[in-house]
């Protein structure tokens, strides 16, 4: 059986003391896919960023909250671990400057400066060994065959995950499993647990030996 890192939830990034920047995932995903590795025999290690679900008392959890600490955390796990499923929804982006009080209204429009945040799935595919494995996710809410490829292949991935923007905070979705080929291994709607449990079994029969 394999030692499977999977990262699970948004992060957030913090604009003041108060106030922060994230989005709605709500780790649904990233716990059906614990549930559904721990089953098949799998040894789980989960970063999770804050959600409200309760993970599987079997799985490892590290509980983090900005997209740098979910990085962190994941690269100290990666090394020991024999593949990845990034299924969390880092945030992407955060303010330049965080301000060190409680921003005030004044009546005046609020401008935020952003840069992009680190790439978690593709920072650690570049670091995989040639026995390690990592299976990313595209959410995308056009062109979403096209860009889950373009995600595969710049994140290094040996399988890719695609569905749309209707998968956040539900309880069900639609999927397809892509290859580095662009192949369609599979595709498949309904509750996120079938879902999770066809991606299991898919990693299973193609990546983990």
């Amino acid at each position: 059986m394999a030692r499977i890192l999977i990262t699970s939830g948004p992060t957030r990034q913090y604009i003041d003391p108060v106030r922060f920047i994230s989005n709605a995932s709500s780790g649904q995903m990233g716990f059906a896919l614990v549930r559904a590795a721990i089953r098949r025999g799998h040894e789980v290690i989960v970063v999770s960023g804050p959600v409200s679900v309760t993970y599987p008392r079997q799985a490892r959890v590290i509980q983090v909250e900005t997209t740098e600490e979910m990085l962190h955390a994941s690269q100290a796990e990666f090394p020991r671990c024999d593949g990845l499923i990034g299924v969390a929804a880092p945030c992407d982006y955060k303010p330049v400057v965080v301000a060190t009080q409680k921003i005030s209204k004044n009546g005046q429009p609020l401008k935020l400066e952003l840069i992009e945040t680190p790439d978690i799935v593709a920072t650690l595919g570049q670091s995989k060994r040639s026995d390690q494995w990592t299976v990313g996710f595209a959410l995308e809410t056009e062109d979403i065959h096209f860009r889950a490829i373009s995600k595969l292949q710049r994140k290094l991935c040996d399988l890719v995950v695609a569905n749309s923007a209707e998968a956040i905070n539900a309880k069900a979705s639609s999927i397809e499993i892509l290859d580095p080929s662009g192949n369609v291994l599979a595709a498949i709607s309904g509750p996120k647990s079938r879902l999770a449990t066809v991606i299991l079994k898919t990693i299973q029969d193609r990546l983990i030996r």
